[in-house]
C-alpha cells in the first residue's frame, strides 16, 4: 500500500519493529484516559500484547495495520521519533470476534497530546480512508468506536462523515464498559476526478 503525504504529514504503515514509537505514545496518562482510565502501557505489554495483536491483522497490501503519522520537517535525516504524532488503526470490524466483517473497516486513532486540537487526526484519517477506497472495491463501510465520554474522538467521527449507530458493550473490555459506535457508507463518487 502506498505511503501518503499531505501538506503537513507523512503517513505510512507501521512495522512490528516500531515498538519504541508505540511505547512512547502510551506514556502519557491523558493519551490513555479513554483507553484504560489513564494507565500508561508497560514495555512488557507492548512486547507481549500489542505487537502480537498487531501482527495478527497487519496486512500492508490491504492497508490493515497501524498507519504511522509523522509531522513533516524542513530538515532531512531527522530522528523520526521527534516528529511521530500518533497512529491511525485500520482492520476489519470485529476482527477478534468469530465473525469479522471484511467489508466494514474499523478506523481508530491515538495521538500525542501535543497534536490534539489541530485537525491532525481528522486529516490523517481522511487521507487513509481515501487511499483505501481508491484501491479496494470491496470496502463498503468504515466504522469507529469510542468511550461514550470521549467527545474529541466522537467529533472526529462526525467530521469524517460518520453517523451514530448505537451504544454498546466494548468488545474487548468487561465490567459493563460502554462505547459508542459510529459508521459511514463508502461514497465512491467522491473519488471521481472531474
Amino acid at each position: 500500500m502506498d505511503n501518503i503525504s499531505t501538506d503537513r504529514l507523512n503517513i505510512s504503515i507501521m512495522s512490528l519493529e516500531d515498538e519504541e514509537l508505540l511505547f512512547d505514545l502510551d506514556q502519557n496518562p491523558e493519551v490513555m484516559r479513554y483507553i484504560n482510565g489513564g494507565k500508561i502501557t508497560s514495555r512488557t505489554d507492548i512486547t507481549d500484547i500489542y505487537i502480537p495483536r498487531l501482527a495478527s491483522y497487519l496486512t500492508p497490501s490491504k492497508g490493515w495495520g497501524l498507519w504511522k503519522v509523522v509531522q513533516k520537517a524542513n530538515l532531512e535525516n531527522i530522528d523520526e521519533r521527534q516528529h511521530f504524532l500518533g497512529w491511525i488503526l485500520i482492520r476489519p470490524m470485529g476482527f477478534f470476534s468469530e465473525k469479522p466483517d471484511y467489508t466494514n473497516l474499523e478506523i481508530g486513532w491515538r495521538f500525542k497530546q501535543s497534536a490534539w486540537g489541530q485537525g491532525i487526526a481528522t486529516e490523517s484519517a481522511r487521507a487513509v480512508i481515501e487511499l483505501l477506497v481508491k484501491h479496494q472495491a470491496d470496502i463498503e463501510r468504515f466504522s469507529a468506536i469510542a468511550d461514550e465520554n470521549n467527545i474529541a474522538s466522537i467529533n472526529i467521527m462526525k467530521k469524517l462523515g460518520m453517523s451514530f449507530i448505537n451504544t454498546q458493550q466494548h468488545p474487548d473490555i468487561a465490567d459493563d464498559y460502554k462505547i459508542v459506535l459510529y459508521s459511514m457508507k463508502v461514497n465512491r463518487s467522491m473519488l471521481i476526478e472531474t
